[in-house]
């Protein structure tokens, strides 16, 4: 990590303490995902074990979520929803980190056509709603749990890109790049050993917030049917499941979307958080 990046961490850590918005939507996403993480464990029931003798049974204490059509058990496949939906929505989003981080700071770098080359197909794929974009990709490669996240991840990418991109274009007017060049270091070493670190903080504020949007996808495209293919359970395809039976039996749509509800509050806090300690113009 370069001198500068480190300098300004200590402060931007003090002001990240004191947010209450963003402790609690740490809080919130901790708790949840060490719920999918100990499904095995905590789950009541198998969340594919049908009892039609128990279908469409209201909550209570042997169902605390009730029971759906096919008498499965609503808590615990909220609670294995949670892996699947939880997992799509990291792996999307660090694909896309990775991906368009690594893009953007070649093209605002290096400049010239390779920035204009970048920027052109950037600007394409963005002009494209997210959710349009990943229902295509989706449709074409198929259903299943790796072309959702490569759909997912593709629609990441060019929010990446651009952010990287411009704050390299800013940092690599700094003296310390200049400084970097007069010493000998190579491209590669000034990018990423000195220049990365120093956009990493903005990189991370957007991932918080995008990983929100992956997980709304995700449950957006099971929703519709593009998902995980059944019995497994996500989020998106619980809501699905329990839409016919809305007026009969809301509890079936209503728990699922209460945990995405809480995931996507819990993620905006904490992007907000992290982006109030990021700014330099906060206090010390």
């Amino acid at each position: 990590m370069s001198a500068v990046a480190a300098s300004a961490a200590p402060s931007a850590w003090r002001r990240a303490t004191r947010s209450p918005g963003l402790m609690i939507g740490a809080v919130t996403v901790v708790a949840v995902v060490a719920l999918a993480i100990l499904a095995p464990w905590i789950a009541p029931y198998d969340p594919n074990e049908q009892d039609p003798v128990a279908a469409l049974m209201g909550p209570s204490a042997e169902h605390w979520f009730g029971t759906d059509f096919f008498g499965r058990d609503v808590l615990s496949r909220v609670i294995w929803g949670a892996r699947i939906s939880l997992s799509v929505g990291f792996v999307a989003t660090l694909i896309g980190v990775v991906v368009g981080t690594v893009i953007g700071v070649v093209a605002g770098y290096f400049g010239g056509w390779t920035d204009r080359l970048i920027t052109a197909a950037t600007d394409v794929l963005l002009s494209f709603p997210q959710l349009i974009m990943g229902l295509m990709l989706v449709a074409v490669l198929g259903p299943s749990l790796g072309n959702l996240i490569l759909a997912i991840a593709v629609t990441a990418v060019p929010a990446f890109i651009r952010i990287a991109r411009g704050s390299t274009l800013a940092m690599r007017q700094r003296d310390f790049v200049d400084a970097c060049r007069a010493l000998g270091y190579s491209d590669i070493r000034i990018m990423f050993g000195h220049i990365l670190p120093n956009i990493m903080d903005e990189v991370v504020v957007l991932a918080s917030l995008w990983l929100a949007t992956a997980i709304r996808t995700e449950s957006t495209l099971a929703f519709i049917g593009l998902g995980v293919p059944p019995p497994t359970a996500t989020w998106g395809s619980i809501v699905r499941e329990g839409f016919d039976n809305l007026l009969d039996a809301p509890w079936l749509s209503i728990f699922p979307s209460l945990a995405i509800l809480a995931v996507m509050i819990g993620l905006n806090l904490i992007g907000d958080g992290l982006r109030d300690a990021t700014d330099p113009r906060g206090a010390p």
